[in-house]
C-alpha cells in the first residue's frame, strides 16, 4: 500500500448543488473544501447527525453504532484515503481491545457514523489537492440545506415533496409530477 498522507479534517457541510448533495469535506484550518457527491438519505443521515436529531427508531447507522458499542469496538477515526476514476474511497479505523481492525466503506457511510460519533476525520493531502474547490468560490446558493432541513425528519421531508408535487401539477410538469409521487410513495 502506498504512503498516504493524510490531514485532519471535519464535516464543513452538507450542499445541494445542481449536479445533487454533496458532503464538503475541509480540512481543519484549510480554505479548501472536498465536495463528495451523496445521495438524499445519505445526505439526511449525515445531517441528523450533525445537529445530533434524535429518530424515532434507529437508521443504519445508528444501528452499525450500537453494534459496535454493544461488542465493545470503538471507533478510533474515518480516513478518507482514495480518489480514482472519481470514486472517493474511505476506511473505518476500529478499536477492541488492543485489536485495531481497518475496514472498507464508503464516504457517506464512514461520514454518517463520524457524525454521529464526533471521531476524528482525515483525509488525503492529495484529495484535496486534487479535488478540493475553495471555500470562497462556494456560493451560499449551493449551501441550500437550511435549518428546517437540518433539523426534519420525515415529516418535513413528505412535506416539502408535497409542496412541490403541488407545484408540478399546477405547472403541468407531470414528468416530474410523477416522480414526486414516487419519492411520496417511498417515505410511507
Amino acid at each position: 500500500m502506498k504512503n498516504i498522507m493524510l490531514v485532519e479534517a471535519e464535516i464543513w457541510t452538507v450542499a445541494r448543488t445542481e449536479k445533487g448533495n454533496a458532503v464538503l469535506v475541509k480540512p481543519v484550518g484549510g480554505d479548501r473544501a472536498v465536495p463528495i457527491f451523496i445521495g438524499q438519505l445519505e445526505a439526511q443521515s449525515i445531517l441528523f447527525g450533525l445537529a445530533g436529531v434524535p429518530v424515532p427508531r434507529p437508521m443504519t447507522h445508528d444501528l452499525f453504532i450500537t453494534v459496535m458499542e454493544k461488542t465493545g469496538i470503538n471507533i478510533e477515526r474515518v480516513e478518507i484515503t482514495d480518489l480514482k476514476d472519481r470514486t472517493f474511497y474511505s476506511r473505518l479505523i476500529l478499536k477492541q481491545g488492543m485489536k485495531r481492525v481497518v475496514i472498507d466503506s464508503r464516504p457517506s457511510d464512514s461520514l454518517g457514523i463520524a457524525s454521529r460519533m464526533h471521531c476524528p476525520v482525515f483525509i488525503a493531502e492529495s484529495i484535496v489537492d486534487e479535488a478540493g474547490v475553495a471555500v470562497s468560490l462556494i456560493s451560499e446558493d449551493e449551501v441550500q440545506i437550511t435549518e428546517e432541513e437540518e433539523g426534519a425528519g420525515p415529516e418535513s421531508e413528505r412535506q416539502r415533496l408535497e409542496r412541490e408535487l403541488e407545484h408540478a401539477v399546477e405547472t403541468e410538469n407531470y414528468e416530474e409530477a410523477a416522480r414526486l409521487r414516487d419519492r411520496l410513495s417511498e417515505l410511507q
